[in-house]
């Protein structure tokens, strides 16, 4: 047995461990900003990154190929980084098909191209999944929507809360009905729930079950708000300082 196999039978114990306190949630970061990502996949929460073309026009990215296929590289080395979710675009079935393929050929297996669930982009989505590609169903705004992805088999359906929200809809409500609708259908498509606005959203979604979320890193922030563990932590501090506070 060679040295790197030893090294894995040894870790092996230790990731089994992790992934059972993390359970089955991902996590994902809701940005094309490199700085962010660099900033906050470090503490651990996180299982991936998502973009789409619109996050990448903020963050001055081009919406290329090549760009593209750079970015990906780029978060697939940044730690913490399991999955990189992005978006297929063009006017029709087959550019979107052949666009992610082209995408996800950078890694096949942490690699996920997300489409609209449109007709053009369930086309899309059909024959990249029978390519071996992993894809999300994305722009999702209502929940008998949820019936397309797991008829299809897409791995991950993206409702967007917030803009549901926005739209007059009951978006918690949809989310729920979304995850009934592929339990009931037997399938294991995930609803990943983004356009997420503020914690206790996501909290309540999660308290119903649903364990998928991206959120952007202002989201991600409020999560460490909280002022009275803001105030122990220093509290602790300044005891550890008056107690010698050294190595």
């Amino acid at each position: 047995m060679n040295k790197l196999a030893v090294i894995i039978q040894l870790l092996l114990p230790l990731i089994s461990a992790f992934g059972s306190f993390r359970g089955s949630n991902r996590l994902f970061l809701d940005t094309a900003f490199v700085s962010e990502w660099k900033a906050l996949m470090p503490l651990g929460i996180f299982h991936g990154i998502t973009t789409n073309p619109t996050l990448l026009e903020r963050a001055d990215h081009d919406c290329t190929l090549t760009s593209v296929q750079s970015l990906i590289l780029e978060a697939l080395s940044t730690i913490g980084c399991e999955e990189f979710m992005c978006q297929a675009w063009g006017s029709d079935a087959e550019e979107m098909y052949q666009i992610g393929m082209k995408l996800s050929e950078v890694d096949r297996k942490r690699v996920v191209v997300k489409v609209p669930v449109t007709m053009e982009g369930t086309k899309a989505a059909s024959k990249l999944i029978n390519s071996g590609v992993r894809v999300c169903l994305t722009a999702c705004y209502s929940s008998d929507q949820a019936i397309i992805a797991a008829g299809l088999g897409a791995e991950y359906l993206a409702p967007y809360l917030g803009r549901m929200n926005d739209a007059g809809k009951d978006g918690i409500e949809e989310c729920k009905r979304m995850q009934d609708i592929v339990d009931g259908m037997g399938s294991s498509t995930r609803i990943i729930v983004a356009s997420i606005r503020d914690v206790k959203s996501m909290g309540d979604l999660m308290c119903h079950g649903m364990d998928t979320f991206t959120f952007s890193p202002d989201v991600a922030r409020c999560l460490f708000r909280e002022q009275l563990t803001i105030d122990a932590a220093n509290d602790f501090e300044a005891a550890a300082k008056r107690g010698g506070g050294g190595m």
